[in-house]
């Protein structure tokens, strides 16, 4: 008698001993059965762009996300599209609404649903998100490492297709920088049995140009002897008064005493 393992049957979601598949074993899947062969065979053949302003990739990901979010209303109204169940339910499909959202392969137009109640909460694409995950560590990692908002908007354009504009990557790096400030003024814990003061050479923007700064440390180790970035202050130099100011900040977010 022939026996077929359950987790090799078509459409099982899981792997060997139970374990969900991974995205990579999903794409190697289709890659065996061609589908990604036939897919690349069509752009080929149609001469179309990959990425970019109506590009295929940009496409695909639309109609991913949209019968995602189909998916993710049909969950919240608790009936598929057309379904008769909905009938008399006190919440039905209402459209939907366009909206466009900035990816690393290109701005995607989307017709998200609506329902008539307004209390559909998508996961998938948030309300008020203008930006899939990524291209925001993608614009602070650009802007960490000393290029110019112009110079991340041309960035932008010419490997991803995508254009934002000058506000909006001000908006993020200084949602950052407010991030820093809020943690480099966090209240402290009132004691610290050894508190390290050091210091290493980073490069920092400063306007136009990346130039080499001191980044002084301070690093607390706890009662239960945890280690822990007290702050970071960068500056062009140090001495015996710059070190005296830190400490006084280091009382006036909380410290009480320290051993060593």
């Amino acid at each position: 008698m022939t026996t077929t393992d359950p987790q090799q049957q078509e459409g099982n979601p899981f792997g060997a001993a139970g374990q969900p598949r991974s995205a990579r074993d999903a794409v190697n899947e289709m890659v065996e059965a061609g589908l990604l062969d036939g897919l690349m065979d069509t752009v080929d053949r149609d001469g179309l762009a990959l990425t970019g302003q109506g590009g295929f990739l940009p496409e695909l990901v639309k109609a991913v996300l949209e019968r995602g979010l189909q998916a993710e209303m049909s969950d919240h109204l608790g009936y598929d599209k057309g379904d008769p169940a909905g009938r008399g339910s006190p919440n039905s499909r209402n459209g939907t609404s366009a909206k466009t959202i900035s990816t690393e392969i290109g701005d995607v137009d989307l017709d998200v649903p609506r329902d008539r109640a307004g209390s559909f909460e998508p996961r998938l694409v948030p309300k008020g998100s203008r930006r899939a995950g990524g291209l925001d560590e993608i614009i602070i990692s650009l802007y960490a490492g000393g290029m110019t908002v112009r110079d991340i908007q041309h960035h932008l354009q010419r490997t991803y297709g995508t254009e934002l504009s000058h506000e909006t990557i001000s908006k993020i790096t200084d949602a950052v920088l407010d991030e820093v400030t809020a943690w480099q003024s966090r209240p402290l814990e009132e004691i610290y049995p050894i508190v390290y003061l050091d210091a290493l050479v980073v490069k920092v923007r400063d306007g136009h140009q990346v130039r080499n700064r001191s980044a002084h440390i301070a690093v607390g180790v706890d009662l239960d002897g945890v280690k822990h970035v007290l702050g970071i202050w960068v500056q062009a130099g140090e001495g015996a008064k710059f070190w005296a100011g830190v400490c006084a900040e280091l009382r006036n977010r909380g410290v009480k005493d320290v051993l060593i």
